[in-house]
């Protein structure tokens, strides 16, 4: 994808949508009212390859108490200190896999998503500029990948598949490419993005 795709991302990611849920395809498990989610931010990073635009995403430590050895964006929850979700997701990129914010330009926002998890995430969407290495923070992060974005961005890729999960049924989309599982509320903001791309 040249910098005219780039330009396109810009532009739909300009006119406001309506935010998206991990209670989507599960009304079901709605939790009385909407109080009590976390405000998260996650940095959606596109890296421009030989091979065309990327994204970039990382497999987590299978160590971890919370999503061990899932496909997840570098990003967390927004800290007292950070001035918005842009700020900590670009914060959580850096410790995270070691892209610094300079070398990020920022393109635009998907609107928020709420997760199972009472998270509601603000995926921030950004253009890795200059080198970048990816430096996985150990113990967290046990590898950086990329995805092509045509295929994350052709919304046949999508599927709905479903597990049990705290003694109910839940569905879930998915994204898979290659080894990788591309699953939950990481799969579901990609479709976002997809679903935007191609409106």
């Amino acid at each position: 994808m040249t910098a005219d795709g780039i330009a396109r991302i810009r532009s739909a990611l300009a006119v406001r949508g309506r935010d998206t849920s991990d209670f989507d395809l599960n009304p079901h498990a709605l939790p009385a009212g909407r109080s009590g989610f976390r405000q998260a931010g996650v940095l959606v990073p596109l890296q421009a390859s030989e091979f065309g635009l990327r994204v970039v995403l990382t497999k987590r430590s299978p160590v971890l108490r919370h999503h061990p050895g899932q496909v997840a964006f570098p990003g967390g929850k927004i800290e007292k200190d950070d001035r918005g979700a842009v700020e900590a997701a670009q914060r959580e990129a850096h410790e995270e896999i070691g892209l610094k914010p300079g070398n990020v330009e920022i393109i635009g926002l998907l609107p928020c998503h709420e997760t199972v998890t009472s998270f509601r995430i603000t995926p921030v969407i950004g253009r890795i500029i200059g080198d970048f290495q990816p430096s996985p923070r150990r113990g967290e992060v046990e590898e950086v990948f990329t995805v092509p974005f045509s295929h994350i961005a052709d919304p046949a890729s999508y599927s709905v598949q479903s597990r049990n999960w705290r003694g109910q049924k839940r569905y879930y989309y998915t994204v898979p490419y290659g080894p990788y599982y591309i699953w939950g509320a990481t799969a579901r903001i990609l479709r976002a993005l997809a679903e935007r791309i191609s409106t």
